[in-house]
């Protein structure tokens, strides 16, 4: 009771000690039975108020018009679901849920046999429909039983009243008046029974939402740095290849000496500069490169509709911010550089051959002084 209670309070922005939510929790408290739906006797009592609602409203309109016949019709609906809201709190969740069910069906049949077909009082009918099959009670072929008998009574009724004139004719003004009233409670009570019973699933589908994408990014992502990984990576370059209608630059680059950093300033100033390395290469390549960690201090750069010019002037950009970089050691400053192998997609190469290639510049690059772009 406390989850469903709480998340319709979050919903509603009700306070702890508010009247609204004393009253609220007054209508959630639950029957003490075991094994026992809380949900249900909640959206039971709120959907019983409704009806509670909607029958003093009757009563009132029935009261302006000076219609007695209808007057004294009218006052027993209030006394009949109230009845069965005090009750609701004394009968275990179930028995609430029939007794209310039994007493709709049986209102709104006394209603249409009194006043006709004119007045809209038949749709509740929908309202037994959609809350029957809300509800967690039975079995499906229960549900689909008593949709069938809903629909043969509905038939019933309305072959009925085309047969048989009103016990208690109504003048067109109240007819109007009633079928205006009755459409906006039906509409209200569908609103009620939908919103209730989805409200926590729809808050349980959200956060599993939000849990599988965080599962995901954190299976495509290195935990250190936030570039994309090794796996991901391959599964971009696979798609990307398949499709390529465009040039295509592949960069692979590798910290100059980065082991001699560790050794010498210690792995948490490595993390620091794998880090901020990482944060330049989204400031300074164009918006659309894919950068990922290749691996240790590894990165691998993806550059869709570039081709090996174009993506050398924008890795000569970044091999001059990288060199401006500054860190701190703790002793002292240093600063680091990094080497890269560039290749060009030649639209009939594996991914293989093209991760060689640039392997193989970037081993070039490094036998020839490092900080560098070889392509």
């Amino acid at each position: 009771m406390s989850i469903f209670k709480n998340t319709l309070m979050k919903e509603f922005k009700m306070k702890e000690n508010s009247v609204l939510a004393t009253i609220y929790e007054n209508i959630c408290r639950d029957t003490g039975k075991q094994n026992e739906s809380a949900k249900l006797i909640a959206v039971v009592r709120l959907l019983t108020l409704s009806m509670l609602a909607h029958s003093l409203v009757c009563c009132v309109l029935v009261s302006i018009t000076g219609h007695t016949g209808a007057l004294v019709f009218s006052v027993a609906s209030p006394i009949l679901f109230l009845a069965v809201f005090v009750l609701s709190y004394q009968w275990s969740t179930f028995v609430s849920y029939c007794i209310l069910n039994v007493c709709i069906l049986f209102w709104s049949c006394m209603n249409v046999y009194c006043f006709g077909w004119n007045i809209g009082i038949q749709h509740f009918l929908v309202v037994l429909l959609v809350f029957v099959f809300f509800c967690k009670y039975r079995h499906e072929l229960i549900k689909i039983l008593f949709a069938s008998g809903l629909f043969l009574l509905r038939l019933y009724l309305y072959y009925y009243c085309r047969s048989h004139e009103p016990v208690i004719p109504l003048d067109s003004g109240l007819s109007n008046a009633l079928q205006t009233l009755n459409t906006f409670f039906v509409f209200l009570s569908l609103g009620l029974i939908a919103y209730l019973f989805s409200s926590s699933t729809q808050e349980m589908e959200g956060k599993l939402i939000e849990y599988n994408r965080k599962l995901m990014k954190q299976a495509n992502t290195d935990t250190l740095t936030g570039l994309f990984n090794r796996r991901r990576t391959m599964e971009y370059l696979e798609n990307l290849l398949k499709s390529a209608d465009t040039q295509i630059s592949i960069c692979l680059c590798d910290i100059d000496h980065f082991k001699r950093v560790n050794d010498t300033y210690g792995h948490d100033v490595g993390d620091v500069v794998l880090k901020k390395i990482s944060e330049t290469f989204h400031k300074r390549l164009p918006p659309d490169t894919f950068v990922s960690r290749w691996g240790g201090e590894e990165f691998l750069l993806i550059f869709p509709r570039l081709n090996g010019d174009e993506a050398i002037t924008a890795l000569e950009t970044l091999r001059q911010k990288i060199r401006e970089l500054v860190f701190d050691g703790g002793f002292e400053n240093f600063t680091i550089s990094l080497t890269y192998g560039l290749v060009e997609y030649d639209y009939h190469s594996d991914i293989t051959t093209l991760l060689k290639e640039a392997d193989e510049k970037l081993y070039v690059g490094k036998e020839n002084g490092r900080d560098r772009i070889v392509f």
